[in-house]
């Protein structure tokens, strides 16, 4: 038995699939097959029931796959843990929320990579729901999220900035009044999937405005395109370091009652790497407090 036979195993846990399993571990579905059918001869189990079109996992596996975790963490966190660097040299898996990647997540990470150039970054983009789940799942060592309304139990969020709602419209509009433009103008939503989505959408329902929707987006940068274009006005969060090339647009505040997003950095209470995501969030906060308002 090897680790990379158990990570694989994890992966197919984790993805359902031998096809995407192979994705996140980068080898063919036949290398997959291969260490799976070599596991199952190792550990004399059957780890997969293959009478189903998607083989799945036997109730062994299961138990098999929460102790694999367990392992596949200690043998990642092995050098770190015993040389004390708190991580400060290997890999740092880090996940991200699209809205922070043309902006803060690089401009922190070259900051952090300049002070401690051994530390390795593999940046994994997604939703806060998502990356919650890989954290617990040990997938991910932190992640960029949006605090949500529940915390998952042994997860530290530590906050990084407050985001106000804003409404964009057009460069050339003239109305200003946030309420009348959303009554009138097409609306182009933020994806409800997302935590932002969500709280647009409570806003919009507390303030009883019916709004007429041609489409939702999950992508920030293509709703600030399609409002660029006149195509519609939308509700976007106000970041806390812009990107680096940012589409003009209007930008009109929501009043004293616009919702509000809290970014933060969150990892697991065991986390091994403390010291490595410590200097993260120094490095995040530090572009946040220097971003220009």
């Amino acid at each position: 038995m090897t680790i990379r036979q158990l990570r694989t195993l994890v992966a197919i846990a984790d993805t359902k699939t031998f096809s995407e399993a192979a994705n996140v571990i980068h080898v063919t579905h036949a290398a997959i097959s291969q260490q799976m059918r070599a596991l199952e001869a190792q550990l004399d189990i059957e780890l997969f029931d293959r009478s189903t079109r998607t083989p799945e996992l036997t109730p062994a596996a299961h138990l098999i796959v929460a102790k694999a975790r367990t392992l596949v963490d200690a043998y990642d966190n092995l050098v770190p843990s015993a040389l004390g660097d708190g991580g400060l040299r290997g890999i740092v898996t880090l996940g991200a929320l699209r809205t922070t990647l043309t902006g803060l997540t690089p401009k922190a990470m070259a900051a952090l990579k300049s002070k401690y150039p051994e530390i390795g970054l593999h940046i994994r983009p997604g939703l806060t729901g998502a990356l919650l789940t890989e954290i617990e799942r040990g997938g991910l060592d932190a992640a960029i999220v949006i605090k949500p309304n529940l915390m998952p139990a042994d997860i530290t969020f530590r906050e990084l900035a407050q985001e106000p709602m804003q409404l964009i419209a057009s460069v050339d509009e003239t109305e200003v009044d946030p309420v009348v433009l959303l009554k009138s103008r097409p609306f182009i939503r933020y994806d409800r999937n997302a935590v932002a989505g969500t709280l647009i959408d409570n806003w919009l329902t507390s303030k009883r405005i019916q709004v007429a929707e041609t489409m939702e987006l999950d992508s920030p940068e293509a709703i600030v395109s399609m409002v660029h274009a006149r195509l519609g006005v939308s509700i976007v969060p106000d970041l806390a370091v812009k990107p680096f090339d940012t589409v003009p647009v209007k930008r009109i505040g929501l009043g004293s009652d616009a919702p509000i997003r809290t970014l933060g950095l969150v990892y697991r209470n065991n986390q091994v790497k403390k010291r490595a995501l410590d200097e993260l969030f120094d490095a995040l906060a530090h572009v946040i407090e220097m971003s220009p308002k």
